[in-house]
């Protein structure tokens, strides 16, 4: 009897050491850790938002996939603010605690290039889906960026301005940051070269609320146009410059094309021209279509060009991740492989600096809503 029961038991441990093997080898994929960075409060927690609804529609779509090497993505996000202090705090953080390889953001150019020192001694990728300051050109080998630099932004709309409206005379209000200055200096060095001129140029501080000083020397100076560069302050300043009766013409950035510009403004912004790269939310490529379709049906909403660029930025760097061993130093080397990756807003390829380059054109605000005025802007 004894026997039998040592022959049970036997094969009670053999059965439980076989369920064992059987539940570890189906268990559940492990994670891999992203970080991001990006203001999701304050001034520009618009744009943070926006990044973060793609960034989040594109991590969601590669799970669904198998995720990277079989395991799903995890994304850790913090809130820069938009203040330099706060990204740096936020990067040391996820990097020392939660030991990513790689972060997406920031949104705001002065808090990528205070990330980027830190980022470049620490050895950690960081792949900004809207940072478009020309210094970032030169941030370092650990620094990317899937939206095209200021440096071929600021060529187009001195094309436009001098080479397609013909205005002479132009003036540039611009906030004072590396993402204001930085385009200021392009847009005047290619007006100048195209035979126009810059005949005043004010700086306001980022979050301010009153511009009529800066204005009234616009309006005294009388250009045919103001070259307008900001932020969440460019309703207002289109509100008080209509106020003080500025009858010349605005052309603004990308960043202009947000319904809230409208809403706030109404009549304030008719009118005004804006550089635009290529992507729509109409467009008939079925990438497109079929991002457009997963963010409605998620999002209730179509999603503008800030969203499109947070979810290539999640969908290319997962790409280059698969590629690689996720060391830091591994993603980096297969960024800089990337070339003609297809995402919503148009192929992806990296150069030398890290940077991306994507044709653009000139929309303008008429009747409430954003149209076309000119596809692709010739800058030869």
């Amino acid at each position: 009897m004894r026997k039998i029961w040592i022959g049970i038991g036997t094969i009670v441990v053999v059965a439980l050491t076989i369920v064992l093997i059987i539940i570890q080898t189906k268990k559940e994929p492990g994670e891999i850790k992203i970080g991001a960075i990006l203001p999701l409060t304050g001034d520009a927690a618009l744009y943070g938002q926006n990044i973060k609804k793609g960034i989040d529609l594109a991590t969601a779509e590669i799970n669904q996939e198998g995720g990277i090497h079989g395991e799903n993505i995890t994304v850790i996000y913090e809130d820069s603010k938009a203040n330099p202090a706060d990204g740096v705090s936020a990067f040391n953080e996820l990097v020392d605690i939660y030991k990513v390889p790689a972060i997406l953001g920031d949104a705001v150019s002065s808090v990528t290039l205070t990330i980027a020192p830190v980022a470049n001694r620490k050895k950690v990728v960081v792949l900004s889906p809207l940072s478009s300051a020309p210094a970032i050109t030169q941030a370092g080998d650990f620094i990317f960026r899937n939206v095209p630099s200021d440096l071929f932004g600021g060529k187009v709309a001195a094309y436009f301005a001098s080479r397609d409206q013909g205005w002479k005379s132009l003036t540039i209000l611009y906030v004072n940051n590396d993402f204001g200055v930085g385009l200021k200096e392009i847009f005047s060095k290619w007006v100048e070269l195209l035979g126009s001129g810059i005949v005043a140029s004010e700086a306001y501080e980022q979050g301010s609320t009153d511009f009529r000083t800066q204005l009234i020397k616009m309006k005294q100076a009388n250009p045919d146009a103001i070259f307008l560069v900001g932020y969440r302050e460019v309703p207002q300043i289109l509100i008080q410059a209509r106020e003080l009766g500025v009858k010349s013409k605005f052309l603004g950035t990308g960043l202009l094309e947000d319904p809230k510009v409208i809403e706030l403004t109404k009549q304030a912004s008719e009118g005004v021209f804006f550089t635009q790269l290529q992507y729509t939310p109409d467009s008939l490529e079925p990438e497109v279509k079929q991002f457009v379709n997963n963010f409605k049906n998620k999002y209730s909403s179509k999603p503008d060009i800030i969203a499109a660029y947070g979810y290539d930025a999640m969908k290319v760097l997962a790409f280059v991740m698969g590629k690689s061993d996720l060391s830091p130093e591994r993603i980096k080397e297969e960024l800089y492989k990337v070339r003609d990756f297809k995402g919503v807003t148009g192929k992806i390829s990296f150069d030398e600096n890290g940077d991306v380059v994507q044709p653009m054109g000139v929309k303008v605000i008429k009747n409430g809503e954003f149209i076309w005025y000119k596809r692709n802007i010739p800058i030869n």
